[in-house]
C-alpha cells in the first residue's frame, strides 16, 4: 500500500512534533549539566580554594572521557537500542552531576567531571543516529539543526535558573553552588525514566503511525542518495582530506563555544566587577542573542 505525497509530508510532521521537543528538552539539560560548572566555577573556585588550573582541568576533563566513549557508546546503542540506552545513560549523568555537591578535592573533582564526560559521550552522537531512523535524507539536515538549537536556549534557561539555585545560599546549611548541581542533575534523572515511555526506537515499532505509514517511513529513512552503497575500511576515512578539513572546523566551533560557557562568568565578574549572582544572571545575553539569531533563520528558511 502506498501513501500520497501528502500524506507523506503529513507523516513527517508527526514526526517532527513527536520527537524534536522532546530530544530538544533533553539536550537542554545534557548541555546544562556538562556546563553548569561554568555557573558554579566562582563559589566553587572560591570555597574548594581550586586556582585556574584547577578549574580548568576538571571542566576539560569531561571532554577527554567524551571523545574516548562516543564511538563505543553508539555501538552499544545499536545493540540494545536507542530507548533504553539514552534512558541508562541520561540517569547515569544526571545521578553523576547530583553528586558533584560531594567534590572537596582537586581528585574528586576531576574524577566527576571525567566520568560525566563518559556518560554524556553517547548522548548527542546516539540522538543524530537516532534521527536517521526517522527522518528522510531531505529531511534530515532540517531536524538536526532543529535539534542542535538547544544549546543557545539552555543558556538563556540555564542562567536565570542557575541564579536562582545559587541564591539559595545557606539554606539548611547548603551551600548555593551545591543547590545548582542537585538542581540541575535530578531532572535528567526524570528525564531518563521518561525517556523509556516517551521514544520508540524505530518506525517500525510506532504504534502511533499506520502500518502504511510506518512501511513508507521505514523504507524512506534507510534510502540512500545512490543505489550503490560503497563499503570503505576505517582508516579510509582519516585518509579523506574533506574529513579533516570538517574536524578542524567542528572543532574551533566547540573550542569557542565551551570556551564561552565554562568561563564566562569568570570574565564578566572581572570586568564588570559584578558580584557572583550577578555575572552569571549576566551571562545570559549572549545566548539571548544566539537564540533571537537561530530564530531568524529558521523563519527565513520556513523550518516548522
Amino acid at each position: 500500500m502506498t501513501i500520497s505525497p501528502e500524506q507523506r509530508a503529513a507523516v513527517v510532521k508527526r514526526v517532527y512534533w513527536r520527537l524534536i521537543p522532546f530530544l530538544f528538552t533533553l539536550y537542554v539539560f545534557a548541555y546544562l549539566d556538562r556546563v553548569n560548572i561554568g555557573y558554579a566555577a566562582l563559589s566553587i573556585r572560591r570555597e574548594l580554594h581550586f586556582t585556574d588550573t584547577v578549574y580548568g582541568t576538571g571542566a576539560g576533563l569531561f571532554f577527554l572521557s567524551y571523545a574516548l566513549f562516543e564511538v563505543p557508546a553508539n555501538l552499544i546503542l545499536l545493540r540494545i537500542g536507542p530507548r533504553r540506552w539514552i534512558a541508562l545513560i541520561m540517569t547515569i549523568w544526571g545521578i553523576i552531576s547530583s553528586s558533584m555537591p560531594l567534590v572537596h578535592s582537586p581528585g574528586s573533582f576531576y574524577l566527576l567531571r571525567f566520568l560525566l564526560g563518559a556518560a554524556e559521550a553517547g548522548f548527542f552522537p546516539g540522538i543524530i543516529l537516532y534521527l536517521t531512523y526517522w527522518f528522510p535524507p531531505e529531511h534530515r539536515a532540517r531536524a538536526v539543526a532543529q535539534f542542535m538549537t538547544a544549546t543557545a536556549v539552555s543558556g538563556i534557561i540555564g542562567a536565570p535558573l542557575s541564579t536562582a539555585l545559587l541564591a539559595l545560599n545557606g539554606v539548611y546549611g547548603i551551600p548555593g553552588w551545591k543547590w545548582l548541581f542537585l538542581g540541575e542533575g535530578i531532572p535528567s534523572i526524570i528525564l531518563g525514566l521518561i525517556v523509556l515511555r516517551a521514544l520508540t526506537d524505530k518506525p517500525s515499532e510506532a504504534a502511533w503511525l499506520e502500518p502504511a505509514e510506518r512501511e513508507w517511513l521505514t523504507a524512506a529513512a534507510s534510502q540512500q542518495h545512490s543505489d550503490e552503497v560503497t563499503k570503505t575500511k576505517l582508516f579510509h576515512a582519516f585518509a579523506n582530506p574533506l574529513i579533516w578539513l570538517f574536524a578542524s572546523v567542528y572543532f574551533a566551533i566547540s573550542v569557542g563555544l565551551y570556551s564561552l560557557s565554562l568561563w564566562l562568568p569568570v570574565l564578566l565578574k572581572n570586568l564588570f566587577k559584578a558580584s557572583d549572582l550577578g555575572a552569571v544572571a549576566l551571562s545570559t545575553i549572549p545566548y539571548l542573542f544566539a537564540v533571537i539569531s537561530v530564530c531568524r533563520d529558521c523563519h527565513a528558511a520556513h523550518l516548522p
